[in-house]
């Protein structure tokens, strides 16, 4: 009873793939909020200063997330 079978493995390997297995999607949120925890620090580390180039680039960005939650 205290010892895992073959099956309790496979169950576990399936669960283990689906959620950080490569093209998923839980596997690409997770890499969006390290990026944004990323930038959170940066910018806390830089005093709020805003650099142009990062928020152009974060407004197409959402504009591009937009649109693909629209689509679905």
């Amino acid at each position: 009873m205290g010892s895992f079978s073959i099956w309790h493995l496979l169950i576990v390997l399936v669960v283990v793939l689906v959620l950080f297995g490569g093209g998923g999607k839980l596997s690409k949120i997770m890499g969006d909020l390290g990026a944004g925890i990323k930038d959170f620090k940066k910018n806390i580390k830089d005093g709020g200063k805003e650099d142009p180039e990062v928020t152009t680039t974060a407004k197409t960005e959402d504009k591009q997330r937009e649109t693909l939650v629209d689509r679905s």
